[in-house]
């Protein structure tokens, strides 16, 4: 087992615990929520995890153990990694103490979707990469727990790279911007072309390719709302998107072709004010909704000079 230390108080205290064994986490967990239950003017800790292992901390904690928050692993990672970071925001908007003060032992559903796919992966550790910037202005602590058994060597050893202390870690543009240097799959030859991201006609597309109505309006929107955000400087009467649509659902594709260079790696990753997606939120309403959304330098990927691809998967 492994524990990463805590860097500097009185800023996102970002940690990670490396376990192989149900005791070996519990001697990881004990402490951190120890230290909690110590902390001045701080809400009560909760522990996110395998149930089996929260049944554990209950019996560790004793009597301790009603002033912990248990929430199951699957019942907070329910969706996308961009979900994961609006449940998060959401939590500390709601719960947190002065300053985003709180602990939350963290505990990826690596036998759900976090780790079903390399693709997966990928974007659970950009999350966590990203978590250092989105989290940075919080004096919120977080461990994150990976057991061995379920998340395997090579997810972890990409984990410690995302988080602050342990020895290999990577400034988050550096890892995000490696995560994004692969390019990205051509599109099918056979790909449907339009000449701007029109309403109507996507949402006809989606549901010729199998979305139903509720679903085909979200595609719909979240394609308008990512055009947009790639538009924004552009100043151009009418809309210069190019937009690629392929894939059958629930995995309907479309790749955007915008004018302007999306080079900010928090885009779509901030939360609004607001705290449900909604029309007008751009890329966060997109990632909100959509399984992957991918940005890329147009040139690089032969798209607009200057530009950026974002390519959507819904679903």
């Amino acid at each position: 087992m492994s524990i990463q230390s805590a860097p500097l108080q009185g800023a996102f205290d970002h940690r990670m615990a490396v376990f192989g064994s149900d005791d070996a986490f519990v001697a990881a967990a004990l402490p951190f929520l120890t230290e909690a239950l110590a902390a001045p003017d701080e809400p009560p800790p909760v522990a996110i995890a395998d149930p089996g292992r929260l049944a554990l901390l209950r019996d560790a904690l004793g009597g301790d153990a009603k002033s912990v928050g248990f929430v199951p692993h699957a019942d907070w990672y329910t969706g996308s990694a961009a979900n994961a970071v609006a449940r998060s925001a959401g939590y500390l908007a709601e719960n947190a103490g002065p300053g985003g003060r709180v602990h939350l032992l963290m505990e990826p559903h690596w036998a759900g979707r976090a780790g079903r796919s390399a693709r997966e992966t990928t974007e659970w550790i950009r999350y966590e990469s990203l978590a250092n910037l989105l989290f940075a202005p919080f004096a919120t602590t977080a461990l994150c727990a990976y057991d061995t058994r379920t998340a395997g060597p090579a997810i972890v050893d990409a984990a410690r790279r995302a988080h602050p202390g342990t020895e290999v870690y990577e400034q988050p543009l550096r890892l995000v911007g490696e995560l994004d240097s692969v390019p990205l799959p051509l599109p099918p030859t056979d790909a449907e072309r339009l000449t701007a991201p029109d309403p109507g006609a996507l949402r006809r597309w989606a549901r010729a390719h199998g979305l139903g109505t509720a679903d085909a309006d979200l595609f719909a929107t979240a394609v308008i709302e990512a055009a947009a955000a790639g538009e924004v400087t552009s100043g151009a009467a009418t809309p210069l998107t190019e937009v690629l649509l392929w894939g059958e659902a629930p995995a309907c594709v479309c790749e955007l072709r915008v004018p302007d260079r999306i080079a900010d790696p928090l885009a779509g990753f901030v939360p609004p004010h607001a705290g449900r997606p909604a029309s007008g939120q751009g890329l966060w309403f997109t990632r909100q909704v959509c399984a992957y959304v991918d940005i890329r330098d147009g040139a690089a990927e032969g798209g607009v000079d200057g530009g950026s691809v974002i390519r959507i998967q819904y679903g």
